[in-house]
This record gives C-alpha cells, structure tokens and sequence, in this order.
C-alpha cells in the first residue's frame, strides 16, 4: 500500500513538473532528398528533440498550460556525409494577445547554417553550462535549439515587460561564446559568412546601437496588440507612431538582421493593420515600411 501511494505522489509530482515547463513544443524532421537512410533514424531524432524542448526547465518561472509558448522548429536536412547531416532550420513562434484567441507571431526565420553529427539512439540533452561538450559537432545540434529557445524566451518576455527578456538574451548569447567549433560548423562567429548570422543576431539584440528597438517591441505588443479590442484606434496609432525608432534603427544600420528578423515575424501582420489607418497616413506609412522592409515592399505598396 505504501508503495502505491509513494508512486501516486510520485506521479503527481512528475505532472506538476511536466505542466511547469514553459514551451509547447512541435519539431518536424524532414529528409526527402537524403536516399538510402533508414526513416527510424529521423523519427527517433524528432522525437528526441520534442521531448528535449518540452521537459526542459527553460527558467525559473512556472508556466500553466494554457499559458505555454508556442513554438515550431522544421529541420530539413539536405545533405549527408555519414553521419554528419547539413540543411536549414526554420523556427517560428508567437505569444498570445489578450482577450482574443489569436496568436501574435514573435519568429519567423530560417537559419540555414545548420550541420551536426547524429547517430541514432544519440541522447539528445542541452546543458547551459556545457554548450559545447565532448563533440562538437553532436553538440550543435542541442546548441542551436538552446540559442533559439531562449531567443524566443527573450522576446517572449519583452513583449511583456520593457527589457524583460535580458537574461534569456545573454544565455543566447552564451551560447555564441562557448559554442562548439569544428570545421564544419557555421554561424556561430563573426567573420562566419556575412553579418547575418546567430552571432550578430544576438549582438544586435544586446548592442546599444539598437537599444530603441527592444522598447518598441514592448509597446507593440502590450499597448499595441493587447489594447486592440479595447481601444484599436490607439493601439494601431502605438504601433504605427513607434515606427519612427525603427525608422532611425535602420537609417543608422542599413541591412541590419535584427530588423530582418522582426520584419519577418511581423510584415503580415503590419500589411493587416495598414487596411484600418486613413488612407492618406497608409500612404505615407506603407512607403515607410517598403524602404525598411526591402524584401517585402511590394507586398506594403498593395496595401497603399
């Protein structure tokens, strides 16, 4: 009887455990264009990997179930050199606006310097404290995953609190630091590539050149989306009368990948609030975002 009762409490335990945990997590494996690799392999690494994000502890805060992030990885593998595999990985996430079932998008992007050793029945575990482990090049595939989740942890609490999301920006950018190094990684370094990569991404989020930008990402979402169904002519104009601190961003850092980034979770959405401001200000407005937002300008041109 004692043994029953330990192992109903242990059960409870674990379940308050389980719906503590702050992300509800969805990973998709894809690898069509690898031939001659047993599919088992894949499904296990997708199963590992969900079950990695979703029991991990990622703060310090107890997150209710209906309260946990969204969020969705797609690894794509493309290419394979025993076991060593290489593709892209395209992550997205949003947070909740209240009093509405819609979900604001805060990520949106993919990152296609992706390469990592995997075999299967590997355990997949990322330790904050141990980034880079005894192989590098296993050890990137927990060290990518770990610098986007607490990417999107970052954002997630700054569209909360103004800089809220700091101590989940400095673990990202942790990770840069003490991130695994072999040949065949890249994206963790400055002179990786082009100045678009995870190392400036998270730079730029901590740089004070952009300290504008964090605050605006606070107004968008608390006095902005938040406010919609309570006053919308007020929350359209917080949105839209901050652009000028993006504005400035840009202006002083053209091609910046921060802004890339956010305009790549958010240009959806910008093209949809354009439709309720007058049309002489959506003019004017449009044209504002197609200069900051090159790849989309066509799209805020239409909406003129």
């Amino acid at each position: 009887m004692k043994k029953i009762i330990f192992l109903f409490i242990s059960l409870l335990v674990w379940i308050g455990r389980t719906n503590a945990q702050e992300l509800n997590a969805k990973v998709s494996v894809r690898a069509e264009r690898l031939q001659g690799v047993d599919p088992k392999i894949f499904e296990t690494l997708q199963a590992s990997l969900i079950q990695m994000l979703n029991t991990n502890k990622w703060t310090e805060d107890a997150y209710k179930p209906f309260e946990k992030i969204e969020v969705s990885f797609l690894l794509n593998l493309t290419a394979r050199t025993n076991n060593i595999y290489k593709g892209t990985l395209t992550v997205q996430a949003s947070r909740p606006v209240f009093n509405t079932s819609y979900q604001s998008p805060i990520v949106n992007f993919m990152d296609k310097d992706v390469a990592f050793k995997y075999e299967q029945g590997q355990v997949v575990i990322f330790d904050q404290q141990r980034i880079t482990g005894s192989d590098p090049l296993a050890s990137n595939l927990t060290a990518l995953f770990g610098y986007y989740v607490n990417l999107i942890l970052g954002l997630h609490y700054d569209s909360f609190s103004q800089g809220g999301g700091t101590e989940y920006f400095k673990k990202a950018q942790n990770i840069v630091i003490n991130a695994p190094d072999e040949g065949e990684i890249a994206g963790w370094k400055s002179n990786d590539g082009n100045n678009k990569n995870r190392f400036w991404l998270i730079d730029q989020f901590l740089n004070p050149r952009y300290a504008n930008f964090r605050p605006y990402f606070y107004v968008y979402h608390r006095f902005g989306m938040d406010m919609m169904t309570e006053k919308p002519e007020e929350a359209v104009n917080s949105i839209m009368d901050g652009l000028t601190n993006i504005e400035t961003i840009n202006k002083e850092n053209p091609g910046s990948i921060l802004l890339q980034f956010f305009f790549n979770a958010k240009s959806a959405e910008y093209i949809n609030l354009l439709k309720s401001v007058p049309e002489a200000k959506r003019k004017q407005l449009a044209a504002k975002l197609a200069v900051m937002d090159i790849p989309n300008a066509s799209r805020y041109n239409d909406a003129r």
